[in-house]
C-alpha cells in the first residue's frame, strides 16, 4: 500500500467510528484498533527502504493555478512520527475502549471518531511536502483537539480551556501561514523539497528574519513554549486517553517536527539556533518549577511534558551530529514513557474518582499491574539504565558538551533533568506504593484493555534500552539523516564508558533522588508564593481575553446600538468622508471637465426621479411616500431602457413591483400617517450628510464621464458569451455563467427575505381565537 493512502484510512475510521460502536458495543475498542494497527503495519513496511536512504515522494494536483498540490514525503523523520502517530494510536483506541466502557455507545463512539479525525490530521501535517497541504492539516489538528478538550462539554473547565487552546494554537497558525506566504512569494514554490534545496537563495532574502519569526511563533505555541507554555496544563481537562494521544506524544511534538524540518533551512542563520535554545531552556526552568508546585496527577505530568518540549527546542537550536541523534532519541524516548504514565495516571483517576496526587495512595493492592507499568515507565523518565531513556540522556548532555555554548544551558538541563527524576519517582511510588490514608476502595478495576498500552509502552522503553541496535539502525539514524540532509553513523548504544555525560548523568539521578524525598516540603515551600507563580501561568492570557472582550462590549454599544438611523449616518458619513480626502488630494480638477450635449429625454426623467426622493421625504402620508419611492425606482427603469439595457429595466420594474405589492400589504397593519420619529437637530444633521454624500456622488459620476473607459473586460464577455457559455445575450450570460455564484447568492438572499415576508403576513392574517 502506498503510504499517502493511510491518510484516507484514518479519515474513513473517523466516518464509521460512531456508527460502528453502536454495533459493537464493549467491543468498540478492540476492533477499531484494527484501523490504526494496519496504517501501523503499512508503516513499519516501509522502514527498509527509508533507512537505505530513499525518499519516498506522492503527488497529485489540486490546485495547480496557486502552485498547490498533494504532495507527500516519508523520510526517516517523518516515519518516525508517523509510528508514533499510528502506533501509539492504536493503544489509545483500545484504552478509550475500555475507559467508556460504562457510558453509552454514542460517547464512545464520538470520543473514537475525534481521536481518528485528529489521527488523519497528524498523518497529513507530518507526511505533507507541500507547505499549503501542510498547514490545512496543521489547523485541523488544532481543531480536532478543541474538541477533544472539550469532549466533558458540560463542564465548564473543559469548555475554557478547549477555547484557550484552540485561540492560542490557532493564533500562532495565522502567524505560521504568513511565513509559509512568504516563502512562496520569496521562492515561488511551496514545496519543503525545493525550500530545502534552495535554503541558501531563503536565508539570503530580505524576508528571512520575518519568515523565521514567524515560524517559531507557529510552533512555539503548538508546542506550548514560553510564553505560550500556559495552554497545555489546562488542557488537561480533556479524557485521559485524549490527554495521553494529544499532549504528551503526538500533537504537542508538531511544533517541534515544524522546527527541526526548518532547522536545515536556517542553519545559515544563528540567530534561529539562538532563539531556540534560549526559549528552549526557559520554557523547560518555569515548567520543571511548575511541576514542582502542581497537585494534580496528570498537572504534573503535564509540566513535566512542557519541560520536555523545552528540552526538544533546546536540542534543536544546538548543531551537530549529535545533537540531531539527541533530538531524534528523545522524541521517541518521550512518548514512550510519557503516554504509558498518562495511561497509568488515568486507570488511577478512573478507579478512585480522585485527580489529586496527595489523595491517591496505596493502589498497587487494587491495581497491581498497573503500579507496575507505572515503575518501569518512571524508570526509563528517569533516565536509570537499562532502560531507553538512560541512553536518551546521555545523548543530550553530550549534544551540550559538544557544543560552544556556555554552562548555563548545562546546568538548566541538569536541574531540570533532575526535577524530571523526581516527577517519576512521584507519580510511581507516592500513588501506589505509598501506605493507604484515604484510598479504602475504587469504583473501576483493572481490565485488559486498561493494561494494554501501559505495559506495551512501558515493555518498549526496556526491551529498546537492552537492545538499542535495532532502533538506532532502523529508526534513530535515518530519522536524524533526514534531519541533517546527510547519512550519520549511529551508535546508539547502553554503555558509552566513563565519561562526563555518565557522571552528569549520575548527578542528576542524585538530585532527583533528593527532590522525591524531599517532595512534600518542596512542594508546601513553592505553593506559598501563588502571587510569583501566576505570572508565570495564564494571568496574561486572561487579562489579555477580558481587555478584548471589554472592548468589543464597548464597540458594540456604540456601534450596534439598535438605531438603523446611526448605522446608515456612521455608513454614509465614512463614504462621503473618503470621497472627499480623495478628491482634495487630487493633482488637478480635470476630472470636473465634462463635454457633451444633454438629452431631454433623460433629464425629465431624472428631474421625475428627483421630485419623487423629495416628496418621499415631505409627505406624511405612508401611501405616498411608496408611491414617491416608486416613483424613484420606476425612473430608474426608464433610464435603463432609455440606454437600450431592456433586461435591466425588466428586471428593476419586477423588483419595483414586487416591493410595492410587499410593503402596501405591511401597511395595512400600520397607521395610514406617520409621525416624526426624529428630533429637528437629529433631521437637520441627517439632511447635512445626505447633501454632502449627494454632492460627493454627483462630483465621482461627472468624473466617470471624462475618464477614460478600459472595455478589456466587456470585449472579452462580448467574444466569449456565444463561444464558452452558448449564450448570445451577455448581460444574462454574466449574470448566469461568468458571476453564477453572485447570483445564486443574491436568489438566495430575496429567497429568504421573501420567506420571512410571508411568514410574518401569514401569522398576522390568522384569526383570532374567540376567548371563552
Amino acid at each position: 500500500m502506498n503510504f499517502e493512502w493511510s491518510i484516507l484510512i484514518a479519515l474513513a475510521g473517523a466516518a464509521i467510528a460512531k456508527p460502528a460502536s453502536s454495533l459493537l458495543g464493549r467491543y468498540t475498542g478492540w476492533v477499531m484498533c484494527l484501523i490504526p494497527l494496519f496504517i501501523f503495519a503499512s508503516f513499519l513496511m516501509q522502514l527498509g527502504p527509508v533507512a537505505e536512504g530513499e525518499l519516498l515522494i506522492a503527488q497529485l494536483a489540486w490546485v495547480p493555478s496557486l502552485g498547490v498540490e498533494l504532495s507527500f514525503r516519508l523520510d526517516g523523520f517523518s516515519l518516525l512520527f508517523a509510528l508514533l502517530i499510528s502506533g501509539i494510536g492504536t493503544l489509545v483506541v483500545i484504552y478509550a475502549g475500555a475507559y467508556f466502557a460504562e457510558k453509552p455507545s454514542t460517547e464512545i463512539g464520538r470520543f473514537l471518531s475525534l481521536i481518528m479525525l485528529f489521527m488523519t490530521a497528524m498523518l497529513g501535517t507530518v507526511l505533507s511536502d507541500n507547505l499549503i497541504v501542510m498547514f490545512v492539516f496543521w489547523e485541523l489538528t488544532s481543531l480536532a483537539s478543541f474538541l477533544l478538550i472539550g469532549f466533558d462539554g458540560h463542564k465548564e473547565a473543559a469548555r475554557k480551556s478547549a477555547l484557550q487552546s484552540l485561540i492560542v494554537t490557532g493564533g500562532g497558525g495565522l502567524a505560521l501561514f504568513a511565513g509559509i506566504l512568504l516563502i512562496g512569494m520569496t521562492l515561488g514554490t511551496f514545496s519543503f523539497t525545493d525550500v530545502l534545496a534552495r535554503s541558501n537563495e531563503l536565508v539570503a532574502s530580505p524576508w528571512a528574519g520575518a519568515i523565521a519569526v514567524l515560524i517559531m511563533i507557529g510552533a512555539f505555541t503548538k508546542s506550548a513554549q514560553f510564553p505560550f507554555h500556559f495552554w497545555l496544563p489546562n488542557a488537561m481537562a480533556a479524557p485521559t486517553p485524549a490527554s495521553a494521544y494529544l499532549h504528551s506524544a503526538t500533537m504537542v511534538k508538531l511544533g517541534v517536527f515544524l522546527l527541526a524540518r526548518f532547522d536545515g533551512v536556517f542553519v545559515g542563520m544563528p540567530a534561529f539556533g539562538h532563539t531556540l535554545v534560549v526559549v528552549g531552556s526557559l520554557t523547560m526552568i518555569i515548567a520543571a518549577l511548575q511541576a514542582l508546585r502542581a497537585e494534580g496527577f496528570k498537572a504534573v505530568l503535564a509540566q513535566s511534558t512542557v519541560a520536555s518540549l523545552g528540552i526538544l527546542v533546546m536540542l534543536i537550536g544546538l548543531t551537530g551530529e549529535v545533537a540531531a541523534v539527541a533530538t531524534v532519541g528523545f522524541i521517541l524516548t518521550h512518548a514512550l514513557y510519557k503516554a504509558a504514565l498518562f495511561f497509568c495516571a488515568g486507570t488511577a483517576i478512573h478507579a478512585t474518582g480522585e485527580a489529586r496526587l496527595h489523595k491517591l495512595t496505596g493502589l498497587a493492592r487494587f491495581l497491581p499491574v498497573t503500579a507496575v507499568a507505572a515503575v518501569l515507565a518512571s524508570l526509563s523518565m528517569a533516565g536509570l539504565p537499562p532502560f531507553v531513556g538512560f541512553i536518551s540522556k546521555e545523548y543530550l548532555f553530550e549534544a551540550q558538551l559538544a557544543n560552544d555554548w556556555n554552562v548555563l544551558p548545562i546546568a538548566a538541563a541538569v536541574l531540570v533533568n533532575a526535577v524530571m527524576v523526581g516527577v517519576a519517582g512521584v507519580v510511581s511510588i507516592r500513588p501506589f506504593y505509598f501506605k493507604s490514608k484515604t484510598v479504602r476502595e475504587i469504583h473501576h478495576g483493572e481490565t485488559p484493555g486498561l493494561l494494554a498500552g501501559p505495559l506495551l509502552l512501558a515493555a518498549g522503553g526496556i526491551l529498546i534500552g537492552l537492545v538499542p541496535a535495532p532502533a538506532g539502525q532502523w529508526l534513530i539514524g535515518p530519522a536524524a539523516s533526514a534531519l541533517l540532509g546527510q547519512p550519520v553513523d549511529v551508535s546508539f548504544q547502553l554503555w558509552h564508558g566513563l565519561t562526563p555525560m555518565l557522571v552528569l548523568s549520575i548527578l542528576v539521578v542524585s538530585i532527583g533522588a533528593v527532590i522525591v524525598v524531599q517532595w512534600t516540603r518542596i512542594h508546601t515551600a513553592l505553593r506559598r508564593h501563588d502571587k510569583l507563580y501566576a505570572f508565570l501561568g495564564d494571568r496574561f492570557y486572561h487579562k489579555g481575553l477580558n481587555g478584548i472582550l471589554a472592548t468589543a462590549r464597548l464597540s458594540t454599544q456604540v456601534l450596534q446600538n439598535g438605531d438603523q438611523h446611526r448605522y446608515t449616518a456612521l455608513v454614509v458619513l465614512t463614504v462621503t468622508i473618503g470621497l472627499a480626502i480623495a478628491f482634495l488630494a487630487a493633482p488637478s480638477a480635470d476630472f470636473l471637465a465634462s463635454e457633451g450635449s444633454i438629452r431631454i429625454s433623460v433629464a425629465l426623467v431624472l428631474l421625475l426621479t428627483v421630485v419623487g426622493a423629495v416628496a418621499t421625504i415631505i409627505v406624511r402620508s405612508l401611501i405616498a411616500g411608496l408611491v414617491s419611492v416608486g416613483i424613484v425606482g420606476f425612473g430608474s427603469a426608464v433610464i435603463f431602457m432609455l440606454n437600450g439595457a431592456p433586461d435591466l429595466a425588466l428586471t428593476q420594474m419586477a423588483v419595483e413591483t414586487l416591493i410595492v405589492i410587499l410593503m402596501t400589504a405591511v401597511l395595512l397593519k400600520l397607521p395610514s400617517r406617520r409621525r416624526h420619529s426624529r428630533t429637528i437637530s437629529e433631521r437637520r444633521r441627517d439632511g447635512l450628510i445626505a447633501a454632502g454624500f449627494a454632492v460627493m456622488m454627483f462630483i465621482a459620476l461627472a468624473s466617470i464621464g471624462v475618464t477614460p473607459i478600459d472595455l478589456r473586460l466587456s470585449d472579452y464577455f462580448g467574444e466569449t458569451s456565444y463561444l464558452e457559455a452558448y449564450g448570445r445575450n451577455v448581460v444574462n450570460v454574466i449574470l448566469v455563467d461568468y458571476r453564477a455564484i453572485d447570483t445564486l447568492g443574491e436568489i438566495v438572499v430575496v429567497a429568504l427575505a421573501t420567506i420571512a415576508a410571508w411568514g410574518l403576513l401569514r401569522g398576522s392574517l390568522k384569526p383570532a381565537r374567540n376567548k371563552e
